[in-house]
């Protein structure tokens, strides 16, 4: 049975970003590290999306930024100058390019394409079981995410990002290359939190996505039928599908850290990394991947390695609001741009703000449905 010093079991973006610093620390070249994923990675299954300030690390996978963005919903619209920010979007097969041309150069890491059947931990190791081989290793970084866990319990909300896309290419130019559209409420709510999400790459191409946060997912249908809907609303009567995605993100509050022990991490979705009040997870995995690689070179006990900020209880008052009232969504995202500084709001949404910034953005908020939250939810602060 072979050993190994890291397993990774799964490699979803998390991973993949943790395991690409690590070898760029050019501290971990003496560990044996395996990757284990029933996904070769090898097709395009996703767009991430994230904002930043300056270069990323990640630059050679981003495939289109925008200085400037669209706002609306039933009653108003607005243009959005997202400086000193810049919204990128990023193909998945353009990521997990980037990673694994790094990954093919190190002798020390090996991929494995194996669905994860068990991990067990012992004493003095981790066993990891896939449906062919077994292994042992003195550390599991996970990324499974083991959704009955969350939605056997009733203490945290669990809502969910859920969406279908497609990229299309019309025959005229209808786009506006320059702008993404961030959040389109114009949509019917029907009761939910609805929107539509528009990335152009040209002024014929462009992702068009019908997303909600709600609890309960659509029929595959509903989301298309939307997404006909809003072509023809743009004039657009002659196009072509050029490809499509869908997925569901959850969105919780759930403490996923308590179930990291002194061998084995959970990170990504399973760890709680998503951005429970959007969904966004590329930021937050980037973030939260630079602080892990920098602790494994410090600590060894995975118990320690997670902090809760008071962002967490931010985002566990709007979906607690979101939960009850679900169609309370678009006023409140309203509320926040139709006068709020968009790179205030970035800011904050990236956890970097400080507490006066804070009420900044949420005094634009609805007070009541807020103050309701913070009395059903302020149990959560003392555990």
């Amino acid at each position: 049975m072979k050993h190994y010093d890291y397993v990774f079991t799964g490699t979803g973006l998390a991973a993949l970003m943790t395991i690409y610093k690590m070898i760029e620390s050019g501290k971990f070249s003496n560990q044996s590290i395996l990757l284990i994923d029933e996904n070769t990675k090898k097709t395009n299954d996703r767009t991430w999306c994230f904002w930043e300030q300056k270069e990323s690390k990640w630059e050679k996978s981003i495939s289109k930024k925008w200085d400037s963005a669209l706002f609306a919903n039933a009653d108003f619209s607005r243009d959005l100058d997202l400086k000193p920010y810049r919204y990128n979007m990023v193909k998945g097969l353009d990521f997990y390019n980037q990673v694994f041309d790094l990954i093919s150069k190190q002798t020390n890491i090996t991929f494995l394409n194996e669905k994860v059947t068990d991990i067990n931990e012992l004493e003095n190791h981790v066993f990891v079981a896939t449906s062919s081989e077994n292994f042992t290793c003195g550390k599991v970084i996970n990324s499974i995410y083991r959704k009955s866990e969350v939605e056997n319990q009733t203490n945290y909300p669990l809502l969910q990002q859920h969406f279908i896309g497609w990229f299309i290419k019309s025959k005229d130019p209808v786009f506006t290359p320059d702008q993404a559209t961030f959040m389109d409420f114009s949509v019917e709510q029907r009761g939910n939190t609805r929107f539509m999400y528009v990335l152009p790459t040209s002024s014929t191409e462009a992702l068009l996505e019908y997303t909600l946060f709600s609890a309960q997912l659509l029929p595959k249908e509903e989301y298309e039928n939307e997404i006909i809907k809003y072509i023809e609303k743009l004039g657009i009567t002659d196009y072509e599908i050029v490809e499509k995605e869908q997925g569901s993100i959850p969105m919780s509050c759930y403490p996923f850290w308590k179930k990291n022990t002194e061998k084995v991490l959970n990170i990504g979705t399973a760890g709680g990394w998503t951005k429970a009040s959007t969904g966004y997870t590329f930021k937050s995995s980037d973030k939260k991947s630079t602080q892990l690689v920098a602790f494994l070179q410090k600590e060894t006990d995975f118990t320690k390695f997670h902090k809760t900020t008071k962002f967490w209880f931010y985002d566990l008052l709007l979906l607690d609001i979101l939960d009850r009232k679900n169609e309370l969504g678009a006023s409140i995202f309203s509320s926040l741009f139709r006068k709020g500084s968009p790179a205030l709001i970035f800011k904050f949404l990236d956890e970097e703000t400080t507490f006066a910034e804070d009420l900044q953005v949420i005094w634009k908020c609805p007070k009541m449905p807020f103050i309701n939250a913070l009395v059903r939810s302020g149990r959560h602060l003392f555990q």
